[in-house]
């Protein structure tokens, strides 16, 4: 079981970074098309409703990124890092699945059109939910430390 859990928690550690990966894209994506289409002779990228998810996607997309790099640095050092997996897949598969979604929106119509590479990232990030453990699962480990008493204050 302990060999198991431990090959899980390293698949974990991939999935997470894909979630990131797919977050990137689609920020990227999104940010490109902001700033290109024109309406009403501006891009629609000054209109706050636009820009604002923006700057939400990019700090959710570097919470992400601190969290994978975090347990990333923790196993390559041969660190215990169950409770980092955790809190990186889970999170970064939650970001990525927000992201593509509101980027979807900032596409409009054109982001769930096969056109555009969208509607795979979105379909790409709802399953970084679910393998090697779903978010619940990851949240229950989350829970599981909390009780153990296995959670820092430097952890918050």
């Amino acid at each position: 079981f302990k060999q198991t859990m431990q090959v899980l928690n390293g698949g974990r550690v991939g999935i997470a970074a894909q979630a990131l990966g797919i977050a990137e894209g689609a920020y990227r994506n999104a940010l490109a098309y902001a700033l290109e289409r024109q309406q009403f002779g501006k891009p629609i990228f000054v209109n706050q409703g636009i820009s604002f998810k923006l700057a939400e996607m990019a700090m959710r997309i570097q919470a992400a990124r601190n969290l994978v790099y975090e347990v990333a640095w923790r196993e390559d050092a041969g660190m215990s890092y169950q409770l980092q997996g955790a809190y990186a897949k889970c999170f970064a598969g939650d970001v990525a699945m927000w992201v593509t979604t509101e980027a979807v929106q900032v596409l409009g119509g054109y982001g769930y059109t096969r056109e555009y590479p969208l509607e795979r990232m979105m379909r790409d990030a709802k399953i970084t939910q679910i393998y090697e453990g779903t978010n619940e699962i990851q949240r229950l480990t989350i829970t599981n430390c909390l009780r153990r008493g296995e959670i820092s204050n430097y952890q918050f």
